[in-house]
């Protein structure tokens, strides 16, 4: 499996394509990283250095792949923060390339806009980009619920409402959105969630709360589950699969005392992920 991901990249730490990559060829796919900014270390800090890397320059070595004959081997394109408008034109156009080249490709959107907690923290001009522009050319998007509510102008909550919510943003073209961070009012104390939802039905994961706010475990997410869905196109397999290695992740870096992912440390959750949680079906 051959996966372009188009998204940021940082010296120190693990964000966007530094977060991504690595749990990708560690369960043995090749990535292509495209940096759409070169950071010292992810902006949650308050304080980095380092460029913005121009749409124009993206595109440019986006068409330097092209030109060595690679687009009909991709099967993934993925994206993840996108910094400015330009960015979701030179994305939208890699696409519609990329699956001109190989029309079994599929588009992997994660919708980064902000949280339950922080609100949006993009660009104003970026949500309303996402939801008219480039979530509808997307195939799969992993959106977390509060960014799913903001696609569809909803309030979801309870698994009924998310998935009427999931629905409505499938109806624009995506077939298969994962929602992150699902904290629906009746779930147990001190869990969270994970649901997924395509043409096949709709299932969810339930795994301890870690209370820790960690920067790239969603481009993490974003990236396994799309590669393992890819893979076996078993929503609840990737599902799974997904949430067992994200939480030994997340326990890892937790435990280590750590602000940045244990990345490295955690090798082994992406590549044999333990399967500790179990999946159920909701629909």
């Amino acid at each position: 499996m051959k996966v372009l991901s188009i998204q940021s990249a940082v010296a120190y730490g693990h964000v966007g394509n530094s977060a991504a990559v690595f749990p990708l060829q560690r369960i043995g796919v090749e990535v292509l990283p495209v940096y759409t900014v070169t950071f010292s270390n992810h902006t949650g800090y308050g304080a980095w250095r380092g460029p913005l890397i121009s749409p124009a320059d993206v595109a440019e070595v986006i068409a330097g792949i092209e030109d060595r004959g690679v687009f009909p081997e991709i099967d993934v394109v993925l994206s993840g923060y996108q910094g400015g408008e330009g960015i979701g034109d030179v994305i939208i156009d890699a696409v519609a390339r990329v699956k001109k080249a190989n029309p079994d490709a599929v588009y992997a959107c994660d919708p980064v806009m902000g949280n339950a907690k922080s609100g949006c923290f993009v660009a104003p001009a970026i949500p309303e980009l996402l939801r008219e522009r480039v979530v509808p050319v997307a195939d799969i998007i992993t959106p977390n619920q509060f960014e799913l509510g903001f696609l569809t102008g909803t309030e979801p909550g309870s698994i009924d409402s998310t998935l009427a919510s999931a629905d409505m943003v499938r109806a624009r073209g995506p077939r298969t959105v994962l929602v992150t961070s699902v904290e629906r009012p009746d779930r147990e104390a001190d869990t969270i969630e994970m649901m997924v939802v395509d043409d096949a039905g709709a299932w969810i994961v339930q795994t301890p709360l870690i209370p820790m706010k960690a920067n790239g475990s969603g481009d993490v997410t974003a990236a396994l589950f799309t590669a393992h869905y890819r893979r076996t196109n078993d929503a609840a397999d990737a599902l799974a699969r997904t949430a067992s290695s994200v939480f030994d992740l997340l326990s890892n870096t937790y435990d280590a005392g750590s602000r940045e992912l244990r990345l490295i440390e955690s090798q082994e959750a992406y590549a044999h992920p333990r399967l500790q949680f179990t999946v159920r079906q909701v629909r």
